[in-house]
């Protein structure tokens, strides 16, 4: 049972220690960022050698480990991390992915297995280590899942990026139904395209003007505002909020 807590006015996560996968950049080094700002511990997940680095730069308890979410080994080394030098994890945060554009017909296995393996495998295991991490410890808990609008619509040349974005959305839904009754939130963030620095060297342009005129609110989303949807999501004030998939697309998708 997900029992109610006070709500606080200012969604404090002191006393909380969250896992951020693709922690050191874009969306993930920006939920990092909030998480750490509202008072949680932190263990930053990331590809990067600079995970550590990143980690430490929030805050010296942090602990950052470099690896791939797709290796078991690794994600048994984030636990061990997290149970022995942080006394387990209360909330993670699965925002490592990627992005393969090309279209269906021409799309190799290669990039199809990897988004795959990373966007939405990874993001299953590293959920199943935290599910089996909070109820064996008997303590609830949070997930939160980087989805996007592509798991909702479809965009050209994105075909195994919506596959994955749109398996996210499904897997938070049965993992929430499943996981409820050991008081397990999951829950799952789909933004339109953010401004990061990948974001920029993708969109900034004639293209990305056009794709803007389509969207009613008029702009992309900041990596801030979706840091501040995760950070909200793990907070005491949407104890009644699980399964559900948030849209931080401007309004893209009622159309």
């Amino acid at each position: 049972m997900i029992e109610y807590q006070p709500v606080t006015s200012d969604f404090a996560l002191a006393g909380k220690t969250a896992i951020v996968t693709g922690g050191a950049a874009g969306i993930g080094l920006a939920t990092a960022q909030f998480l750490a700002a509202k008072g949680a511990t932190l263990l930053i997940a990331d590809l990067s050698d600079s995970a550590d680095e990143v980690a430490k730069a929030l805050g010296p308890a942090n602990i950052g480990l470099s690896g791939d979410v797709t290796s078991s080994e690794y994600r048994d080394e984030l636990f061990d991390i997290a149970e022995g030098q942080l006394g387990g994890a209360d909330i993670l945060v699965n925002s490592a992915g990627i992005v393969a554009l090309d279209q269906a017909e021409n799309l190799s296995d290669d990039m199809w297995n990897k988004t795959i393996a990373v966007n939405l495998t990874g993001s299953f295991f590293m959920s199943q280590a935290m599910g089996k991490h909070l109820i064996d410890s008997g303590r609830p808990g949070c997930i939160v899942n980087l989805a996007s609008q592509a798991g909702v619509i479809a965009l050209e040349r994105h075909v195994a990026y919506c596959a994955s974005k749109g398996g996210i959305i499904a897997m938070t839904k049965v993992l929430a139904l499943e996981w409820g009754r050991y008081g397990i939130r999951v829950n799952c963030v789909s933004p339109t395209v953010v401004l990061t620095e990948l974001g920029h060297q993708a969109w900034d342009g004639p293209v990305g003007e056009a794709f803007k005129k389509e969207i009613p609110a008029g702009r992309f989303a900041e990596p801030d505002e979706v840091a501040a949807i995760v950070g909200f999501l793990c907070s005491a004030n949407a104890a009644m909020i699980t399964g559900h998939n948030l849209l931080v697309d401007g309004g893209y998708v009622i159309k």
